[in-house]
């Protein structure tokens, strides 16, 4: 298992993490299997989509923006309710298949870390579960 930091710039954002997700595969020393990672976070998630075009992930902050305001008469005292219904939304983990070390995943897929209350140091967690 391992454990990545991810920086955070922004109150919202998302950021490509396939290449940490790709490191510990190569170091984990399996040639094929599964990769499990982990967000051990209420106001961060874990998603799959497409990394070819930014306006994709602008596009799905806009949405959840929308849909989620940041102010909409919660209770929660901390003033991020809005972050924690994002991330139940998306997930805190992904499953993905490798083979040849290499991730299994769609021309257009990459792995991406969702913040939604940062600007935050978050930590992934990696864990490679080799396959026969």
């Amino acid at each position: 298992m391992e454990t990545f930091s991810v920086e955070t710039h922004r109150r919202e954002e998302m950021i490509d993490i396939t290449q940490l997700v790709q490191q510990a595969i190569r170091e984990g020393g399996a040639t094929n299997g599964m990769v499990h990672c982990f967000i051990p976070h209420t106001t961060a998630a874990i998603t799959i989509n497409e990394n070819a075009d930014p306006d994709v992930t602008r596009d799905i902050l806009y949405k959840l923006g929308k849909e989620i305001p940041q102010l909409d008469n919660y209770h929660h005292s901390e003033g991020n309710s809005d972050a924690h219904l994002k991330a139940s939304l998306i997930g805190a983990s992904e499953q993905v298949l490798f083979e040849n070390k290499k991730l299994v995943l769609g021309t257009w897929q990459g792995i991406y870390f969702c913040e939604f209350d940062g600007p935050r140091t978050r930590r992934l967690i990696v864990k490679v579960i080799p396959v026969g």
